[in-house]
């Protein structure tokens, strides 16, 4: 693991996702069975309890993996959309689930503008290069309605960035997390740290909620 100090050309951020999106690929059905009774129920009601206006809601569930969370926002009533870069989710989530989702880099995103009320990047957005966050946070924040909703939950750590096996992270504290999404033009509506009902060194995962303003600098009175 090392400090992001300094810059990764295009040939090894691709090899960054190649490398990555391939060990997931391999591993899909060990991951499905690993997680598949992970208890998130805590995140999605995060997220779902700050999106304004009236139920049901678009979702866009960012790294859905084999799609255990999209088949709770679509029994819950929502029209939830997956996204993976992963070949092997990106195919159990639509045989399992039966609704669009995205075949796509996060690296490499090509989004529809303003369609979601909110987006569910939970475990995802770490796979990010600290270099490339705030361009892929940008897009997030674009393909969100006004006041659209951003939730997500990244293991935490000391602004660290590197390879862990085959995946590759960015594990990022409370205020360097909350100086990238705030700097893309997020306010921040909540935090809190999981597994929850443990003392803090034992919660490695930091969860947030932001909501999109409409211009980087827009503050809400």
């Amino acid at each position: 693991m090392t400090k992001p100090s300094r810059h990764y050309d295009a040939d090894v951020l691709r090899r960054i996702t190649d490398v990555t999106l391939g060990d997931y690929d391999r591993t899909a059905r060990e991951f499905w069975a690993g997680t598949r009774d992970h208890d998130v129920s805590q995140n999605r009601a995060a997220l779902i309890d700050a999106i304004e206006g009236d139920p049901p809601y678009s979702i866009l569930d960012f790294g859905c993996g084999p799609g255990r969370d999209l088949i709770a926002f679509r029994e819950a009533g929502h029209d939830a959309v997956g996204l993976d870069g992963a070949a092997e989710f990106v195919a159990m989530a639509r045989r399992m689930v039966g609704c669009e989702v995205f075949h796509q880099d996060f690296l490499a995103l090509d989004l529809p503008a303003a369609r979601f009320d909110g987006i569910f990047a939970n475990a995802s957005l770490f796979h990010v290069p600290r270099q490339e966050l705030p361009r892929v946070l940008r897009e997030l924040h674009a393909t969100l309605k006004p006041r659209g909703v951003l939730f997500s939950s990244n293991p935490r750590g000391d602004n660290q960035e590197g390879w862990n096996g085959n995946r590759f992270g960015c594990f990022l504290d409370l205020e360097t997390w909350r100086t990238q999404v705030g700097g893309v033009g997020f306010i921040e509506l909540d935090h809190y740290y999981r597994p929850p009902g443990k003392p803090l060194h034992e919660q490695p995962w930091l969860a947030s909620v932001w909501r999109k303003v409409e211009s980087i600098g827009t503050k809400e009175g």
